[in-house]
C-alpha cells in the first residue's frame, strides 16, 4: 500500500493542526494505522494507532487528551487531529500501515514519506 501524508505546516503554539494520510494499492481496511514522529535530532516514536475497523485506539501519554485519530476506510484515509500544540510536538510525522504491535516501528510494513509540523513557542 502506498502512503500519502499531508497537513503539515508551521502553526503557533496552542494551536491546532489536522493531518491526513491518504492510501491507495492494497486494501485499507486490512491494516492498522498508526501515526508516529520524529523530533529534530530524535528517533522515531509512536504517536497514536487505530484498528482496521477504528474500534479501538491507543495514545501515547505525551499526547493524550490533545490528539486524536481517525480513519475513513470508505476514503482510504486516516487523520490525526492535534490540538493544544505545543513545541515539544515539533517533529517530521509518518503514518504507517501495519498488523503487528501496535507500538514498534518495526512492526509496520508500509510508511508515508512524513509531513512536517513546526510550533512555534
Amino acid at each position: 500500500v502506498q502512503l500519502q501524508a499531508s497537513g503539515g505546516g508551521l502553526v503557533q503554539a496552542g494551536g491546532s493542526l489536522r493531518l491526513s494520510c491518504e492510501a491507495s494499492g492494497r486494501t485499507f481496511s486490512w491494516y492498522d494505522m498508526a501515526w508516529f514522529r520524529q523530533p529534530p535530532g530524535k528517533g522515531r516514536e509512536f504517536v497514536t494507532a487505530i484498528s482496521r475497523s477504528g474500534d479501538s485506539t491507543m495514545y501515547a501519554d505525551s499526547v493524550k487528551g490533545r490528539f486524536t485519530i481517525s480513519r475513513d476506510n470508505a476514503k482510504n484515509t486516516v487523520n490525526l487531529q492535534m490540538n493544544s500544540l505545543s513545541a515539544d510536538d515539533t517533529a517530521v510525522y509518518y503514518c504507517a500501515a501495519g498488523t503487528g504491535s501496535w507500538y514498534r516501528v518495526t512492526e509496520y510494513d508500509y510508511w508515508g514519506q512524513g509531513t512536517l509540523v513546526t510550533v512555534s513557542s
